[in-house]
């Protein structure tokens, strides 16, 4: 269940996360609610704020150098790849704001469930 809760609650929050502190709350919740229990209730909310953010990391460097190699060849490639880079590692805080308040959502709804 555990997987299961990472996965759907990684989804939610690619789809809620564009609401400030509630969209996290919610997503991190209904991961704790599948997890069920309150350690694993927060490890699946912690884990789905996370993922997300890695996952929009790699998109970011991705697309720099798809992008860069498409309009300007290999040297664009490298520099669309060095940009995608730099602003996707500036996303590190923003991962550990969605990871923390997974964190307290999935532990509200383990609690919830499990205790």
């Amino acid at each position: 269940m555990m997987v299961l809760a990472v996965i759907i609650g990684t989804i939610v929050m690619a789809i809620l996360a564009r609401i400030p502190i509630a969209g996290p709350l919610i997503a991190g919740f209904i991961a704790g609610l599948i997890a069920s229990g309150a350690g694993r209730g927060a490890l699946a909310g912690f884990l789905a704020g996370t993922i997300v953010m890695i996952l929009a990391g790699i998109a970011l460097t991705g697309g720099g150098l798809f992008l860069g190699g498409l309009m300007f060849g290999p040297a664009g490639a490298a520099s669309g790849g060095i940009l995608g880079l730099v602003v996707g590692a500036g996303m590190v805080m923003v991962s550990l704001y969605f990871g923390a308040l997974g964190l307290v959502g999935g532990l509200i709804g383990g609690l919830i469930t499990g205790g």
